[in-house]
Formats: structure tokens, C-alpha cells, sequence
């Protein structure tokens, strides 16, 4: 069976697991989303029988699966029917509630394994590895355990199945139900299944209610709901980190090159998430998240911070290829850590100054911003002042060229804008008037030097020619106002050389690894943002249906998509695209009290 990104994502935001449409687990790391994965086959170019890393429950004589959530929930199950017409059930789920007045988060997954219908004969197989596929882990077994050791961390296997059938692999009838709970290495010291029924009640209970509370569209709510979910099964809770995506080196295209480490922090997703979650309503996720922004803020050295830091808010994130694994479907390199924490990209400043804005002005949050907090914001924008006319790598992270990115200006100058909105919003009348005036000469430096008079938009670099869809976002961040005839022309011009089919390419010139072949998906929900602007809304909610069904069928999405198949690729669940999603959602839908 070729690997493929038809996955299920579970997660309790300590840990997280990838599960494809047979039920077995092929990515999950320790002991946290940027670890060492234990399971790593979906990096693996083949399926033999000698493949390391997964774990999998096999049906002798399997002829169908099903797979589905349960609703409103992070909670899989998976059916799985034999020639005979034997039924068996997993139900996978890593426990997420609240315990002795505290988020009880433990590094954990529950496989519960469930007889539905006839004389089902099953086979459990547990191949963890270390060191990125390196080597096996060593065992060692009690009477109802079997330790798996790397180095680095011990996953305990605590079970009521037999030892025996799972060390060697055995075939077995299933009776009735056997449970597998992956976990620290410590004793549980009550019945496994018991306590296995109460977490899973316990879990479900805990998502029920963070989903009750969602603040949701009144159409495509079970879109949203499960894009929400995801985004929250992003987030590392510990420090309020969101990483892009649950894993790394997935390729943006077939034999691409272009395979990177997305399971750290981006701060050019800040502004974008923050939005999602104020629209949703979750801003305990929110508050936990901009307190990771502001600590980076606060150890900025000099007002310069780095495009990308990790979970854990540290910004030296080497990158190295590993040879270990041959990479997704053989097309490697494998990369572990990002280069890109070493690169100019300017249009940072803006990112984070936007997305913390929103602690002066949302009165829901506990922790408002002060003075003090706006002091410690101005440093970021004295360096957007002096960088908004210099050449960066830019949003796309270009690792061969620099130019002046028009983006990168843009977002200095809303750096500006919302410090002076911050200074006017505490009653600094003179820092107002001096960010006010920085930002209005920011924009007249690039209306001058990024319009393209012949092309009759806005163009990609100062004094260039070619386009960018990151200019789509001149409206949603406030640089133009919807009416102003330079964004519809500049949308136009989109239009006409980035957009192939019901798709926006994110720029169609050449890079470092040559002409992009697949669309870079939030492009295409930028291009539906800015249709709502223009009062296209009807053009938009087709390309947001045709977007829906590109999803898998648990409505999850990577960060590309091949125009002529739909195939998905690049790295999953991609954050981006899942905001998106939301975003999308709640600007195109009927309003609820005129959807009656």
C-alpha cells in the first residue's frame, strides 16, 4: 500500500498521532510534537514485511475498512470487516481532561480494541524505532508490560492482551475487547480496562465542551468544528506554542527537494491564527498562544526576532538531513530543524505586532496589555522602520535570493499603523502621533516604489514585474480599503497570471528548486478573502466548496495540492490551511439571525 495522506490526526496537545485508513499509527513523536518519532513509517518509501515504525492491527482476511470521529471530538474509530464477515473496532484517542483542578495532558495514547460481529482473527504488530528510524527499540517484558527503550525516552506498553501474541506477532480470535494504553514508563495501578472506559468518557466529555463553546458559522459547522479541533490539537500547551504542521518533510511536490521541518512555531502565522481563534471564541487557546508571542517579543534582542522558533520559544532550530528514513513515498531528503530561523524576513515585525494587538483591545482576556507591554512593541517597530525598504528572503522563504518584497513593506507599515492604534488606545497621544506618521510614510514609499503602472497592480518587489498572491492580504490587513480601484485591479491581475483552474499559486516565476507545480492551498482562501471584499461573495462560496472537497474524508488538508489530481501534498495537518478554512467560512456564511 502506497503512503498517502489520507490520515486521521489524534492528540490530547502534548502528543500527537497519525493514523491512516486501516488503523495504523505512522507518525507519532516523543516526547512532544518535535521529538523523536517512535512511529515513523509514513517517511518509509515502502510497506514490506520487514517495515519499522507503526503500529498496526491487522484483520485476518480484512475486506473493508471504515474509519470515522466520533463527533464533536479528537476520538477515532476504525471498523475493520473480514471475508467472513467478522467485525472488529479501534477506537484511538490520546486522553485530554480536567483532573484534581488542572489540564491532565499525559504523554499517551489509548488503542481499545473491541469485538463487534463474528470470529474475528487479529494480529498486533509494534515496530518503535529511535533516532529517526535508526534502530529498533530494546525490549524488556513483565506480566502485563513490555517497556520499548531508546537512549532517549522509554514508551511503556501496558495491556491486558497477551504478551506473547504481541512480541511474536501471533495471530489470535479476538473474544472480546483488549486494550493498549502507550504511555510513560510507570505502573498503572488500576484495571486497564477501566481505566481506559473513564479516560475515553472522560476525553469525550473534555471535547464535547471546548466544542459547545465555539463560537461557529451556521453553515459548514461540522467543517469548522473539525478544523477547530485541529487547530487546538496544534497547539502545545505547555508554553501555548502552534506549530504548522504535525510533521515534517512531506514534500510540496513529487521529487521536489522541497521538504521541510513544520513542527515548530512561524510567527508569520500568528496574525492569522489569533483572528481564527478570536472568531471562534476559544481565548484560553488564544491567551496561551499570544503569551508565547509576547515572551519572544520580550527576549527579541535589539527589537530583530526570527521568522520561525521553537515550540519551546528557543530560536536555534539546526536543520540536518537524516539518511535514515528514505523519506515519503522514497522521495526524500528528510530534514530535521529549519534553516529558515537564520533568515531575513521582515515581514515578522508586522506578523507580531499584529496578532498581540489584539491583548489592548479584547476585553474577554485576563491579561490586557499596558504600557508597558506597548514599550516593549516599540523596539519591533524602530526595526520594521529602518527594514521596510531592504531586501529579505520574504514570506515564501526564498534561501537563494533577496529582494525588496512588497509583503514584507507591507507588514512593517502595519507594524506602524497598529502601534499608533495601541499609543491612541492607551492615551499616548505623542507616541500616536509619531507611529501614525512613521506608518503613513511607509505607505506612500510603497505606493511609489511596488504599483506597476503597466501591469496596473502591485507587484511582488519594488520596482519589479512579477506578482505574489501574499498582495491578495493588502485589504485584510488594513493597507487598502476594499473600494480603492489598486486592489481590484491588483486582484485582477492575480487573477490572470497566478490562478490555473479553481486554484492561486502563491508565484509561478522560478526559485531555488525551480517552477512551483503545485498550489500552495491558503492562497486560494486569500483569494476568497479578498472576492468578499470586492462583493464577489457568490464566485468565492464555489471556490470554498471546491476547496471543502479537496480535504480527506475526515475534512483535513496539507499545505499543497496538485491542480490536475487534488492530491494533497506537503506537510499535514497544515495549520494554515485548516485556518483558512475557518476564516473562509465565517466570512462567506449566512448570518444567524437571517439563516431562517
Amino acid at each position: 500500500m502506497t503512503n498517502s495522506l489520507d490520515l486521521a490526526l489524534i492528540g490530547n496537545c502534548q502528543v500527537g498521532a497519525l493514523i491512516d485508513s486501516t488503523g495504523k499509527i505512522v507518525w507519532y513523536c516523543l516526547p512532544r510534537f518535535d521529538g523523536d518519532p517512535a512511529f515513523c513509517s509514513l517517511l518509509q518509501g515502502h510497506q514490506t514485511g520487514s517495515e519499522k515504525g507503526y503500529c498496526a492491527i491487522e484483520l485476518v482476511d480484512q475486506i473493508k475498512t471504515e474509519q470515522r470521529y466520533l463527533p464533536n471530538s479528537a476520538v477515532l474509530v476504525t471498523r475493520l470487516t473480514d471475508a467472513q464477515g467478522g467485525v472488529v473496532e479501534l477506537t484511538d484517542f490520546a486522553p485530554r481532561f480536567r483532573q484534581h483542578r488542572r489540564m491532565f495532558t499525559p504523554m499517551m495514547l489509548i488503542r481499545q480494541i473491541h469485538r463487534r460481529q463474528g470470529t474475528p482473527r487479529i494480529r498486533i504488530r509494534i515496530r518503535p524505532v529511535y533516532d529517526y528510524g535508526r534502530e529498533a527499540c530494546d525490549r524488556t517484558y513483565g506480566s502485563h508490560h513490555i517497556r520499548y527503550v531508546s537512549p532517549d525516552w522509554v514508551m511503556r506498553l501496558t495491556t491486558d492482551a497477551s504478551i506473547t501474541t504481541i512480541v511474536q506477532e501471533l495471530p489470535f480470535f479476538l473474544e472480546d475487547r483488549l486494550t493498549l494504553i502507550f504511555g510513560p514508563d510507570e505502573t498503572i495501578p488500576e484495571a486497564i480496562h477501566e481505566l481506559s472506559r473513564r479516560f475515553l468518557d472522560e476525553t469525550l466529555a473534555y471535547w464535547h465542551e471546548w466544542v459547545r463553546d465555539l463560537g461557529v458559522p451556521f453553515e459548514w459547522q461540522d467543517e469548522v468544528i473539525r478544523a477547530a479541533i485541529t487547530l487546538k490539537l496544534n497547539t502545545f500547551d505547555d508554553t501555548g506554542a502552534i506549530i504548522a504542521a504535525m510533521t515534517t518533510s512531506v514534500p510540496e511536490a513529487p521529487n521536489s527537494g522541497r521538504n521541510w521541518d513544520y513542527r515548530h512555531c512561524w510567527l508569520r502565522d500568528a496574525y492569522f491564527v489569533v483572528n481564527a481563534l478570536n472568531r471562534l471564541g476559544t481565548t484560553h487557546t488564544m491567551e496561551r498562544y499570544l503569551r508565547y508571542l509576547v515572551n519572544i517579543v520580550a527576549g527579541a534582542p535589539g527589537g530583530r526576532i526570527q521568522p520561525v522558533y521553537g515550540i519551546d520559544g528557543q530560536g536555534h532550530l539546526a536543520e540536518r538531513e537524516v539518511e535514515t528514513l528514505d523519506g515519503y513515498r522514497g522521495m526524500g531528503p528528510v530534514r530535521v530543524g529549519n534553516q529558515a530561523y537564520e533568515q531575513i524576513q521582515h515581514d515578522v515585525y508586522g506578523s507580531a505586532i499584529l496578532a498581540v494587538t489584539h491583548v489592548f483591545f479584547d476585553q474577554r482576556l485576563v491579561q490586557r496589555g499596558d504600557a508597558a507591554l506597548f514599550h516593549r512593541l516599540e523596539p519591533l517597530g524602530e526595526t520594521a522602520i529602518q527594514v521596510h525598504d531592504q531586501p529579505d528572503a520574504g514570506l515564501w522563504e526564498l534561501r537563494g535570493t533577496k529582494r525588496i518584497h512588497t509583503f514584507s513593506s507591507i507588514m512593517c507599515w502595519a507594524a506602524c499603523d497598529r502601534l499608533s492604534r495601541i499609543a491612541d488606545r492607551l492615551h499616548l497621544t505623542e507616541r500616536t502621533i509619531y507611529w501614525k506618521a512613521q506608518a503613513e510614510l511607509i505607505h506612500a514609499t510603497i505606493c511609489r516604489r511596488a504599483w506597476n503602472e503597466q501591469k496596473k497592480a502591485f507587484t511582488a518587489a519594488f520596482e519589479g514585474d512579477s506578482l505574489d498572491a501574499s498582495l491578495l492580504l493588502m485589504h485584510d490587513v488594513g493597507f487598502l480599503a476594499a473600494d480603492d480601484c489598486r486592489f481590484a485591479s491588483t486582484v485582477a491581475a492575480i487573477e490572470r497570471e497566478l490562478r490555473q483552474g479553481d486554484y492561486i499559486f502563491r508565484y509561478v516565476e522560478q526559485d531555488d528548486f525551480g517552477t512551483p507545480e503545485n498550489a500552495f492551498i491558503v492562497c486560494t482562501y486569500w483569494y476568497i478573502y479578498a472576492l468578499v471584499a470586492l462583493g464577489r461573495s457568490e464566485e468565492a462560496r464555489l471556490l470554498f466548496e471546491n476547496l471543502l472537497a479537496r480535504h480527506n474524508r475526515h475534512g483535513l488538508i496539507a499545505e499543497h495540492i496538485d491542480v490536475r489530481t487534488g492530491e494533497q501534498w506537503g506537510n499535514f495537518v497544515q495549520t494554515y490551511s485548516m485556518v483558512g478554512l475557518i476564516n473562509a467560512a465565517i466570512r462567506l456564511s449566512k448570518r444567524w439571525d437571517s439563516a431562517f
